[in-house]
C-alpha cells in the first residue's frame, strides 16, 4: 500500500470530482457513489516533529498522500499555539491547507487560556474527503490525575458516509503514563460503542432542530494511538470484548493473521523509544467490517514522526 495512489482515480472519474465549481459536498457525495473503496491512514505525528528534530508539515502531509490516496485521514498530536510545538502556530489551520478538497475537523482534548487570553488547544484531527455526516467529541476519563504525569484525552467521533454505509470514525490518543488511566480510557470506548450499536439511528431529512438531525452508526472504525502493545490485556479488553452490539476487532489479526505485525514507533528515534521498535498504533473494525477489510499496512520506512504511518482499504 505504501506508495499506492489508488490508481487513476482522479483519471477515469466524472468532472464533477475535478470541476472546482462543483460545490464540495456535492463533490463528496459522488466522490463516495463512485468509489465502493473506503482509504483511511493513522498517524501520530508528534505535532510534525521528525526524527531529525525538524518540525515540517508539509513534509507529514507528503508522506501521508504518498503512503495512501486517503479518503480519510487521522492525525494525533495536532497543536494550536502551544510554543513548545511547531513554533505555536495554530497547526490545525495549516493542515486544513495542505489537504484541500477536505473537511477539516479539529477537536483538543486540551483547551486551555494563559494569563493574556490566549487560547491553547491540543488534541487529534480528521480530514474527510467523505461526506461528514455527524461530530462528536468525547473527552476520556482522567482519574488521578494529579498523581500521575499525565493529560486529558479524548476521541474525536466522526461518522462519515461511505459506499457501504455510514460508519463512526473514532480518533483517538490514550494515555501514555498511566496504565489506570488508560484502562478507564478503553472502558469508556467500549461503553460508546456499545450505545451506539445498541441504539443506532439515522438523521432525517431536515436539520432545522437538534432531535432529528442526529446520526448514529452502529459499524465503527477506531484508531489511534493507544499507547499499549499487542501483549497489553489492554489491547485483548477492545480485541476480544463480548459486549453487546457490535464488538470492536483488531483488523491486522483479523484480516492478516499469518503475517507478523509491523512495528508503529520506535524504529527510528531511540531517545523517545529505548527499547526500540514497538506497536502502539492500531485499527479496530467492527465485527461488521471485518469481511471488508482488503489491506493494511504499516509506512515503516518514514522518519517523519516518531510513529509510522498506519492505512488500511475496505471495500464492499
Amino acid at each position: 500500500m505504501v506508495g499506492d495512489h489508488g490508481g487513476n482515480r482522479d483519471d477515469d472519474g466524472a468532472a464533477a470530482d475535478r470541476v472546482s465549481a462543483v460545490p464540495a459536498p456535492v463533490r463528496s457525495v459522488i466522490h463516495a457513489c463512485r468509489y465502493p473503496v473506503m482509504r483511511l491512514l493513522t498517524w501520530n505525528i508528534q505535532c510534525g516533529k521528525g526524527c531529525d528534530g525538524v518540525t515540517d508539515l508539509a513534509r507529514i502531509v507528503a508522506v501521508a498522500r504518498q503512503t495512501l490516496d486517503a479518503d480519510v485521514f487521522c492525525f494525533q498530536e495536532v497543536s494550536a499555539n502551544f510554543s513548545r510545538f511547531g513554533d505555536g502556530a495554530d497547526q490545525s489551520a495549516q493542515l486544513a491547507a495542505l489537504l484541500p478538497g477536505y473537511s477539516a475537523i479539529f477537536r483538543p482534548a486540551i483547551e486551555t487560556v494563559d494569563g493574556d487570553g490566549n487560547l491553547h488547544r491540543f488534541g487529534n484531527m480528521t480530514l474527510s474527503r467523505l461526506p461528514v455526516l455527524q461530530i462528536a467529541n468525547h473527552l476520556l476519563p482522567w482519574p488521578g490525575a494529579a498523581k500521575v504525569r499525565s493529560m486529558r484525552r479524548h476521541a474525536l467521533e466522526v461518522t462519515v458516509q461511505a459506499s457501504f454505509g455510514a460508519i463512526r470514525i473514532v480518533n483517538t490518543h490514550l494515555e501514555f503514563h498511566s496504565t489506570d488511566q488508560r484502562e478507564a480510557q478503553v472502558a469508556r470506548l467500549l461503553d460508546l460503542q456499545e450505545e451506539a450499536s445498541v441504539n443506532p439511528r439515522q438523521a432525517g431529512s431536515r436539520y432545522d432542530e437538534p432531535y432529528g438531525s442526529q446520526t448514529v452508526a452502529a459499524s465503527s472504525l477506531m484508531c489511534g494511538d493507544f499507547n499499549f502493545d499487542v501483549s497489553d490485556p489492554q489491547h485483548a479488553l477492545i480485541d476480544r470484548s463480548s459486549r453487546p452490539g457490535l464488538t470492536y476487532r483488531d483488523a491486522w489479526t483479523a484480516s492478516r493473521a499469518d503475517r507478523p505485525r509491523a512495528p508503529t514507533c520506535g524504529i527510528y528515534d531511540r531517545a523517545q523509544w529505548v527499547d526500540g521498535p514497538d506497536c502502539r498504533d492500531f485499527i479496530f473494525v467492527t465485527e461488521d467490517l471485518i469481511s471488508q477489510v482488503r489491506r493494511i499496512d504499516v509506512n515503516e520506512a518514514t522518519d517523519a514522526s516518531d510513529h509510522q504511518p498506519v492505512a488500511i482499504e475496505l471495500a464492499e
